[in-house]
């Protein structure tokens, strides 16, 4: 059978077709697998150990300074998993967002131990058990800050997609503000929507 020529225009003399254009090469040959896989050999212990000692520590502390400064901010990809999440987040910005009873609970134990060392077994007696009722009073607070974070959170998130946070959010509120971790990132009397 025979072909019919076909009747298609002829390019014009300006315009260039792709498909005749004579291809560039790459400017040099494709190398051997060999020449590959000479130029990924590296040797299994590096010429001078001390060196690459050197260079690992310094990027692993590079490493870890970053994984610091990230969690510090709440960076959620450095943050360990107990504090990852957003129910998480809600509970610290609302936890920093309030002054709770339980940041000064070091300081008062601090000033106890220093009226322990007044000779008066009276001052003794008065400070330990004002420490004693100092703490069932940060308690009580905690207590209550769970019940409170455990309706907000059940208001945002829904019912059944509320975490367990009462324990998490209680110790937060016993540190003082300034050693918390992640930083606090809301100031004060500024709660979550």
């Amino acid at each position: 059978m025979a072909k019919h020529p076909t009747n298609s225009p002829a390019p014009e003399a300006g315009a260039e077709n792709p498909a005749q254009t004579p291809r560039v090469g790459k400017g040099a040959p494709t190398p051997t697998r060999a020449e590959r896989e000479a130029a990924r050999k590296r040797p299994l212990v590096p010429n001078d150990r001390k060196e690459a000692a050197k260079q690992a520590r310094a990027k692993q502390a590079e490493a870890r300074e970053r994984a610091r400064i990230g969690m510090a901010a709440g960076d959620e990809r450095y943050l360990p998993a107990r504090d990852r999440g957003p129910q998480k987040k809600y509970v610290r910005d609302y936890i920093d967002a309030r002054f709770s009873i339980g940041e000064v609970l070091i300081p008062v134990m601090f000033a106890v131990i220093l009226l322990t060392l007044v000779p008066s077994p009276e001052v003794q007696t008065v400070g330990i058990l004002a420490l004693w009722a100092f703490f069932a009073v940060a308690v009580l607070d905690v207590v209550i800050l769970g019940f409170v974070l455990t309706r907000k959170l059940k208001a945002k998130f829904g019912e059944d997609k509320v975490e367990r946070v009462r324990w998490y959010a209680a110790m937060r509120a016993l540190q003082l503000r300034p050693l918390r971790l992640p930083k606090p990132q809301v100031k004060r009397g500024q709660y979550p929507s």
